[in-house]
């Protein structure tokens, strides 16, 4: 595991102190501040070289999940919500003028089935494959996405998620001899979400074992504190409060800042003042919340409240101004088996750039 920060990286300071205050409302007030000033300061970086976020599953997901809160003391249409998940593809200048190509989520989607969230939601509702299939659709695997934007594995340096919740990354990473897909990628994930995933012993985090043998080589994983800037015009923002080393993907392209996570299932979930779903606004106007937290996890519900409205507020506008520029890795769009599911914007699939071969 390293200590340090490889070359063409570098920490970035903007919100250091900004979580001290006692109050949860000077924290908001400060982390908002900070925030404000990231994004003007970021609005000025070069956009990366290649972006585009490529759909992959779409899964069913708990809708007291999805808009916690919202119904707790108010009946729904339907228990479940339809989640899109993606990845995303990013080349950019590291601050050494490298090349370097991330990918953002890389869903490892028969992996991930069987991490422990994922086993107890299916084994709630026992469908045949078949079944499975017409509910959950596979669009792409992280392999097929790859290959259509045309990044060969070998080129890939660095793999990152916002957290490693439901996650597995034996198949990129690989362990002992076997150099997995990613032949030569590494983990960038913070510091915190490394312990606390690696605390569950023995094994328990379903593909992390400490020696190294059984899991994935220490020697693939980049550690960082705090947040830091990959390189030009794309950045990691820790956002802790759906786990307490919760990061998002800031990336600056041709339509502003993109911030990306999952913390929040979509565009209702930050603006819900502006929501077409009656539940959702009228919560936020009886409650007066800016954002709706995504609940499956809830290690700091204050923390994952001020690290969405950082994440709107890094943002800024999408193409619908009532609505923040947030590429949720995970987004709530409607489908025909979740009847009366809405969505009041889509920010979708995207691709800015063009690939370096």
């Amino acid at each position: 595991m390293m200590s340090t920060l490889p070359a063409g990286m570098q920490p970035i300071n903007d919100f250091n102190q900004a979580r001290q205050h006692p109050s949860p409302l000077d924290r908001l007030a400060s982390v908002r501040k900070a925030a404000r000033g990231f994004r003007e300061r970021f609005l000025d970086e070069p956009c990366v070289l290649f972006y585009k976020s490529i759909d992959l599953i779409r899964v069913p997901y708990p809708t007291w999940y999805g808009y916690s809160g919202v119904y707790a003391q108010s009946a729904y249409r339907f228990p479940f919500i339809h989640i899109l998940n993606r990845l995303f593809v990013l080349q950019y200048l590291d601050l050494a003028g490298e090349v370097k190509t991330l990918l953002f989520s890389p869903s490892d989607v028969e992996g991930n089935r069987k991490t422990p969230f994922f086993d107890r939601l299916t084994s709630k509702i026992k469908l045949p494959r078949a079944a499975e299939n017409l509910i959950a659709p596979l669009y792409h695997d992280v392999e097929s996405a790859l290959a259509t934007v045309g990044i060969r594995p070998e080129q890939v340096d660095y793999i990152s998620y916002d957290h490693l919740h439901t996650q597995d990354v034996r198949r990129w990473l690989g362990s002992g001899k076997n150099t997995g897909f990613f032949p030569n990628a590494k983990l960038l994930v913070h510091r915190q979400e490394w312990i606390s995933t690696s605390a569950l012993l023995p094994c328990q985090a379903d593909w992390y074992c400490p020696n190294g043998i059984s899991g994935v080589d220490a020697s693939r994983v980049v550690c960082f504190d705090g947040s830091v800037q990959l390189g030009r015009g794309v950045a990691l923002l820790h956002t802790p409060g759906h786990t307490e080393g919760n990061h998002s993907l800031v990336a600056r392209v041709p339509d502003g800042l993109r911030v990306t996570s999952e913390n929040g299932v979509g565009a209702d979930a930050y603006a819900p003042m502006n929501s077409r779903i009656n539940a959702v606004r009228r919560y936020a106007q009886a409650t007066g919340v800016e954002v709706i937290l995504n609940g499956n996890t809830l290690e700091g519900s204050n923390d994952q409240y001020i690290s969405m409205v950082m994440e709107k507020t890094v943002a800024g506008p999408s193409a619908n101004p009532d609505f923040p520029n947030c590429a949720t890795s995970s987004e709530a769009t409607p489908h025909w088996t979740m009847p009366g599911q809405e969505s009041s914007f889509l920010i979708g699939e995207a691709s800015f750039g063009s690939v370096v071969k």
